[in-house]
């Protein structure tokens, strides 16, 4: 393609881009969902959570089910004082703690602390980390998720990730990303890596 072609050809583009710019009008907070087998759903959101950061909001962080380990995101997050709650609140991968009673009273119980932020205006985006895993396996209802993002502040953005998003979910969501996995390094025999992993 020439110069001119191209230049024509970006022209239509910007047109385009302009036009719905133009046309969406409406502020409203918004439901995000991170699903899908790749790699990246809570990166993905907890780079939501320094956008907001970075504006001056406010920003809670529920864990669901990586709730017993530690994580440099978390202690880097939480370096911004009061701007960030960040809860763990589960206590591990569901393969490792195989305890499906104390599983679900655990991700009850993180449910019933993410509804205080659900109903807090103070706080412009509250991220749901691996909700999906335990809306999957039913230790919580969607039916009981669903009035109360409903109900939320009408500014505040919900951000839900982990895999196996319900039907259900993914209609009320305003924006879906499923991340696709490729190729992982531990199909490999490569063990998880600081600072990508961990």
């Amino acid at each position: 393609m020439d110069a001119p072609e191209h230049k024509e050809r970006m022209q239509r583009l910007k047109a385009s881009v302009d036009r719905r710019i133009a046309a969406a009008q409406q502020e409203k907070g918004l439901v995000i969902v991170y699903s899908g087998a790749g790699k990246g759903k809570t990166t993905a959101a907890l780079g939501m959570a320094l956008r907001c950061i970075g504006h001056g909001l406010k920003v809670a962080v529920v864990q669901f089910i990586k709730g017993a380990i530690d994580t440099a995101e978390e202690r880097a997050l939480t370096s911004f004082g009061e701007q960030v709650t960040f809860l763990r609140l589960g206590e591990g991968y569901t393969w490792e703690t195989q305890d499906r009673e104390r599983d679900s009273a655990m991700a009850q119980h993180a449910w019933a602390t993410a509804t205080g932020f659900l109903h807090d205006p103070s706080y412009a985006m509250v991220i749901l980390d691996e909700l999906n895993i335990a809306l999957r396996h039913e230790y919580i209802r969607l039916s009981d998720v669903l009035p109360v993002l409903h109900a939320r502040p009408p500014m505040q953005h919900v951000v839900i990730t982990g895999r196996g998003a319900a039907a259900e979910l993914i209609d009320e969501a305003d924006l879906v990303t499923e991340m696709k996995q490729v190729k992982h390094p531990f199909r490999k025999g490569i063990k998880a890596q600081q600072g990508v992993e961990f």
